[in-house]
């Protein structure tokens, strides 16, 4: 099985999209401090987060892949709000509002993607207060942005040897097939996904975790990656200890996946019962999945075997380390 999934791993799409954020870094950081004041994380986490008085500014962007927009407006206007709600949950803060850029080949075709917006601005409070609109383009394309605050943080960049790998993911849906996308949230109340996500900022203002990152189109696997990367650790990762719906094969869910509720914690063993039953309350699946450690190295681990499938060191992924 870990041949399998290693492969399903190295042909990913949405990891190799991933290694685009190695080359706009390369370019943006040339002349540009890595740290804008003493205090601030790199450059390359799923917000940018700016000091401001006793918190954080949060920011962040999400552009939605085209042929989505095309097949799926009303969906790709839902997740054009929720990805970028997750992201702000993910550092450990709230989303305040979201702005859009929506390019269509008519007007007709934004009512749907449109609807799509409102409903998941409804769904987890978040205004839309604004963005630009075409209706005279030649295809279908949307971009969100969102502002969100953080008394403190949660980043990619504050993994440590030791502290422990736990995935948190709500296995309560279902997928869009044929798409990778597993949607647990379309179906739930608004106070529900509201209260499932305010779990984040909750660790990270009490102390019980310092590093997460939300489940991208990299998925499982591919974005504990990215987390290790930027930490500048490694970790063995354990396939079967990942919490999975029945009846889905563990390349797809691993790899591929795109939840809609899925999150990567690095959190010192001290701290991982509090950890876990903070989700299990919520009925929200969480497990730990692996162990930190100085090796720069992520291996896949089944039944006491272990097989590298990424050296940091070796072939960089994002590009993005403290």
């Amino acid at each position: 099985m870990l041949e399998e999934i290693a492969t399903a791993l190295r042909a990913s799409r949405g990891l190799a999209h991933k290694t685009d954020v190695a080359l706009v870094m390369g370019s943006l950081a040339l002349g540009i401090p890595s740290r804008v004041g003493a205090a601030a994380v790199p450059l390359g986490d799923d917000c940018a987060a700016i000091p401001d008085a006793d918190g954080w500014l949060l920011f962040a962007i999400e552009g939605l892949l085209n042929e989505f927009v095309e097949k799926e407006p009303w969906f790709a206007g839902y997740c054009g709000v929720m990805v970028n709600v997750s992201d702000v949950y993910a550092m450990g803060g709230r989303p305040t509002a979201v702005v859009d850029a929506i390019w269509t080949r008519g007007r007709e075709r934004a009512a749907p993607i449109l609807q799509g917006m409102t409903a998941a601005s409804r769904a987890y409070g978040v205004p839309i207060v604004g963005g630009h609109t075409n209706s005279r383009n030649s295809q279908d394309q949307l971009s969100v942005a969102v502002l969100g605050r953080a008394r403190r943080l949660l980043t990619s960049f504050d993994a440590h040897p030791g502290d422990i790998l736990v995935a948190a993911i709500d296995l309560r849906g279902r997928y869009r097939e044929p798409y990778p996308y597993w949607d647990a949230s379309t179906s739930k109340p608004g106070e529900q996904l509201r209260a499932d996500l305010e779990l984040l900022p909750k660790l990270a203002e009490t102390g019980l975790c310092a590093a997460a990152k939300d489940i991208s189109m990299a998925g499982l696997i591919g974005t504990a990656m990215m987390l290790l990367e930027s930490s500048g650790v490694g970790a063995a990762i354990d396939v079967r200890a990942v919490p999975s719906p029945a009846g889905v094969p563990a390349p797809r869910w691993l790899v591929s996946t795109f939840p809609s509720y899925g999150f990567v914690l690095a959190v010192p063993p001290a701290n991982v019962d509090a950890v876990l039953k903070a989700f299990a309350d919520r009925g929200l699946a969480a497990a730990a999945i692996g162990r930190c450690d100085a090796s720069r190295v992520v291996r896949l681990a089944d039944r006491g075997r272990e097989l590298d499938v990424w050296d940091f060191a070796e072939t960089p992924l994002i590009g993005c380390h403290a």
